[in-house]
């Protein structure tokens, strides 16, 4: 069951045990994002966005923004504490929060379907896929597969383990996971490894090991499959 998780998900919301909340835009994402040549006024979607300050980042660049998120307590306080007054509307399953270049569908990422999503031309996955299962990855890709166009592309930040050996071209490397998980669409560019640590000052301050990985996916052509 894909969904089997949300229980614990809206505990965590519920429960405010958020430590998984960057407390500030991810710099990652404000260096590498300008590669992808993404158009002003361009959709970008943000799956398991949370209260993420990186739609806000997004929204800045002059893009439109729509998340999905399934704890309404994550989208209430993404509206309260940036001080923003959406509108808010039924759409098929969904209740769609929404002010200015900023909308959120809240509810289950897995019942999206691409008429309720509308056109992307952008996903940003913020470590969205690294926070599920291993066991419910594949389906959480399946998923964006059948609601995403190919046209659009993906720029992928990933949490991977840090071995215990220093950085070497095996972590230089891009992920078996990733390569399985992605390999047969998609064109797979590593652009950045970091580690957490340096990036994170929570994840410094916690002692967490691990690697930032910045990946960009476009979909393959025919000559490329």
């Amino acid at each position: 069951m894909t969904g089997r998780d949300n229980t614990l998900w809206l505990q965590f919301w519920r429960d405010r045990r958020t430590d998984f909340h960057q407390i500030a835009v991810n710099s990652l994402l404000a260096q590498f994002w300008p590669s992808l040549n993404a158009a002003p006024g361009s959709r970008v979607f943000v799956p398991l966005c949370g209260k993420s300050l990186d739609m806000l980042w997004l929204a800045g660049q002059g893009h439109q923004v729509i998340g999905v998120e399934l704890s309404e307590v994550a989208v209430k306080a993404f509206f309260k504490e940036n001080r923003l007054r959406p509108v808010r509307r039924r759409v098929g399953k969904f209740t769609l929060w929404r002010s200015g270049r900023l909308s959120i569908l809240c509810g289950d990422y897995f019942a999206l379907t691409a008429a309720e999503l509308g056109q992307i031309n952008t996903v940003y996955d913020r470590a969205a896929l690294t926070a599920l299962p291993e066991d419910i990855r594949g389906h959480y890709v399946s998923q964006l597969r059948r609601i995403v166009p190919e046209t659009a592309t993906i720029l992928l930040l990933t949490a991977e383990d840090l071995e215990l050996e220093p950085l070497s071209n095996e972590t230089d490397d891009v992920s078996d996971e990733i390569i399985a998980l992605y390999g047969k669409d998609f064109v797979i560019e590593l652009s950045h490894v970091q580690r957490i640590d340096e990036v994170d000052s929570q994840a410094f301050a916690a002692g967490e090991a691990g690697l930032y990985k910045v990946y960009h996916l476009s979909c393959k052509t025919p000559s490329q499959a």
